[in-house]
C-alpha cells in the first residue's frame, strides 16, 4: 500500500481532492491509503517517514523546500498543478503520484 499525502495550509481544502482521488483510486484498484493533513501536523508524518509521497497544494507550494529538507531525500515531495488542483481532477493528481512512485 502506498501512502499519499496531500498537504494545504489547514488541511481542508485538499479534502475534496482527496475524495475524488479515493474514487478513482478505487475504479483503477490501486492500493494507496491518501490524507490530507495541515502544514503542521504534515511535518511529523514526513519527518517519520509515514508517507510514500508528499502533493502541496499550490498555496503552500513556498514550504516545499523546508519540506524536502524534513523528507532527506527519502520521501518525494512535489507541488500539485494549479490548474488540475482548482478543477479538483482527482484522476490527474492520483495518475501523477502514481507515476512518480514508480520511478
Amino acid at each position: 500500500m502506498k501512502n499519499i499525502l496531500l498537504v494545504c495550509a489547514g488541511g481542508m481544502s485538499t479534502s475534496m481532492l482527496v475524495t475524488r482521488m479515493a474514487e478513482h483510486a478505487a475504479t483503477i484498484n490501486a492500493n494507496v491509503n491518501i490524507n490530507a493533513l495541515g502544514i503542521v501536523e504534515a511535518k511529523g508524518k514526513i519527518k517519520n517517514n509515514e508517507v510514500d509521497i508528499v502533493l502541496l497544494a499550490p498555496q503552500v507550494r513556498f514550504q516545499k523546500s523546508e519540506l524536502e529538507v524534513l523528507a532527506s531525500g527519502k520521501i518525494p515531495v512535489v507541488v500539485i498543478e494549479m490548474k488540475e488542483y482548482g478543477a479538483m481532477n482527482g484522476k490527474v493528481v492520483l495518475e501523477t503520484a502514481l507515476n512518480i512512485l514508480k520511478r
